[in-house]
């Protein structure tokens, strides 16, 4: 594992610490968190056919595995950050795929909408509008890297939903 310059306490992730700890291979989304440019994109494109395992199922089992993966997330986030010598860094992902498929649990079944919902929480991520951006300030480790995400999960749903419902 290499560091990268401006920082030496904050480690670059590779292959070898992706396979290091389950927690890492987890955090960094099977590998996508290791994409040079854009890993949360990588990441949130992960959500999608790992939502799709469970689209066969009602809504509730849907929230239930959801959930859950938002709570071992937590476990997986903080670990992972801790090692890498930064709570968010940018290769971890579990956040938004976890994310992207709670908005799938609200998004019509056609690849038109899935587009859209990707989009919706691709900006919603970046962009970080109130309150986001100052969760993503103050709250740190495992949960803070995972309730951000969360929130801009919200801002698509609702956005989505609006647009369903008008249209």
């Amino acid at each position: 594992m290499t560091t990268l310059n401006k920082h030496p306490q904050i480690k670059t992730p590779d292959l070898q610490f992706l396979l290091q700890h389950p927690a890492h291979f987890f955090g960094l989304g099977f590998g996508s968190g290791l994409a040079p440019k854009a890993p949360g994109t990588f990441g949130t494109l992960v959500g999608l056919p790992l939502f799709w395992l469970i689209s066969v199922y009602p809504l509730i089992t849907q929230l239930i595995v959801i959930t859950a993966l938002f709570l071992i997330g937590i476990y997986f986030c903080h670990v992972t950050g801790k090692a890498l010598g930064v709570s968010d860094h940018g290769g971890i992902v579990w956040d938004e795929i976890v994310a992207m498929m709670l908005v799938l649990a609200f998004t019509p079944n056609e690849w038109q909408w899935w587009l859209t919902a990707f989009l919706l929480f691709r900006l919603f991520d970046i962009w970080k509008p109130f309150p986001i951006r100052q969760c993503d300030a103050k709250l740190k480790n495992g949960f803070g890297v995972m309730f951000d995400d969360l929130l801009a999960a919200i801002y698509a749903i609702l956005i989505l939903q609006t647009v369903i419902r008008f249209s």
